[in-house]
């Protein structure tokens, strides 16, 4: 393990910990599990006993070795059982800015070669299929086939004003194709001038963050930021939250960066989308990198709000301090049990509400919660704002 994969202010922060254990009562995998050693408090205090045996005084006097990594896996899995939601670091009184020294952590332990051997199907896929489920990357603009009348192009065009950047989630997995094709529905509906970058599109790099392979991702970014320039852009349009956040964190600031929860609502600010009335009462799920990560907060209701006849209730936990749905941090890949349970304790949080559906603006969170939903047979709908704004066009 090295101190190099910390900043500075990581370093400083560490022993700033007051133990107060804010961080353990909103974490979604403690909740869940009832473990302790999940918790952002306990996983502080192991990382400065490691840090200890690595650079205290007395293992230089005493010339101690690296630490073998077999002696590092225990702690390891309470690091990778982790969704990276952010709430420990929202909560955190004395603002320790614990989802970074938390990824800070996974390089480390990386590079330590102690880490769940699954990272390394991570970092083999996107080295060799450019997308998260070794699927053949020209399949990337497929589930356009599926829709009714599609264009001849394919949505895929040499130049548009707009990108639409799918995201892997979205592109390969079936339940949430229907998130893309919603999204293109609308945009005809709105005369938006749009393309996508087909198999011209790799993985965000998003993933390898959560793997702690941020060292991996240039390659990726060069790649995507270019096939962005050929098609001569000025803005590109992102329904997954992730993908966002990691445009907007890790690459060069070339053209205008947006959610689709933000696009829609100004598409609706113009006039441009039409609507029609429904009966319908629902709550909103706050996903944790477009609310807590990018502090998109006030566009997704607005969205919702502006559909004639909807009413909207909140989740008791909503906004900044949203509880995950236990599809964020590859959890589903190391743990999926742990997932699955800190799914279920969100859908109950749903169900409490007594709404008949509920939105959210991310792909990850449909699939998480929807597969919960769908495996216990829960009378409950779970749709993506893309879609729930297209079964609202007027003309739908």
């Amino acid at each position: 393990m090295s101190d190099r994969k910390y900043s500075i202010r990581d370093i400083l922060s560490m022993d700033a910990c007051t133990h107060c254990g804010l961080c353990a009562e909103v974490c979604p995998a403690v909740l869940a599990s009832k473990d302790g050693k999940l918790s952002g408090v306990y996983r502080l205090d192991e990382l400065r006993k490691v840090n200890r045996r690595r650079d205290g005084i007395w293992a230089r006097l005493l010339r101690r070795k690296a630490i073998p990594p077999e002696s590092l896996l225990p702690f390891s899995d309470t690091v990778f059982k982790c969704t990276l939601c952010g709430n420990c670091q929202e909560i955190c009184p004395v603002g320790i800015h614990l989802k970074e020294i938390w990824l800070s952590l996974r390089e480390d332990l990386v590079d330590s070669s102690a880490y769940p051997k699954k990272i390394d199907m991570i970092r083999e896929n996107l080295a060799g299929s450019h997308n998260v489920f070794d699927e053949d990357n020209e399949e990337r603009a497929e589930w356009v086939e599926d829709m009714d009348d599609p264009p001849d192009h394919g949505f895929i065009k040499d130049k548009a004003e707009v990108v639409y950047f799918t995201g892997c989630v979205a592109a390969y997995f079936p339940m949430a194709q229907q998130i893309p094709k919603a999204l293109a529905q609308i945009f005809q509906a709105a005369d938006v001038d749009f393309t996508l970058l087909g198999e011209e599109e790799w993985c965000c790099g998003f993933p390898l963050l959560g793997a702690g392979l941020k060292g991996e991702a240039q390659k990726i970014i060069d790649h995507n930021i270019e096939a962005i320039r050929r098609k001569g852009a000025k803005t590109i349009v992102f329904a997954c939250p992730s993908c966002y956040q990691m445009w907007m964190e890790h690459y060069p600031h070339e053209f205008e960066m947006i959610h689709a929860s933000q696009y829609l609502h100004r598409l609706i600010k113009e006039n441009k989308i039409p609507l029609k009335e429904r009966n319908i009462t629902v709550t909103y799920h706050d996903p944790c990198d477009l609310g807590r990560g990018a502090r998109v907060f006030d566009e997704p209701r607005e969205v919702i709000r502006s559909i004639p006849g909807v009413t909207l209730v909140e989740l008791e936990h909503n906004r900044e301090n949203a509880r995950c749905c236990g599809g964020g941090g590859n959890l589903e890949m190391f743990d999926a049990a742990l997932s699955g349970e800190i799914a279920r304790q969100k859908i109950e949080a749903v169900l409490n509400t007594g709404a008949d559906a509920v939105i959210t603006a991310c792909q990850q969170c449909v699939r998480t919660m929807n597969t919960y939903v769908r495996r216990n047979k829960v009378p409950l709908k779970v749709l993506d704002i893309t879609e729930f704004v297209k079964e609202s066009l007027a003309d739908s």
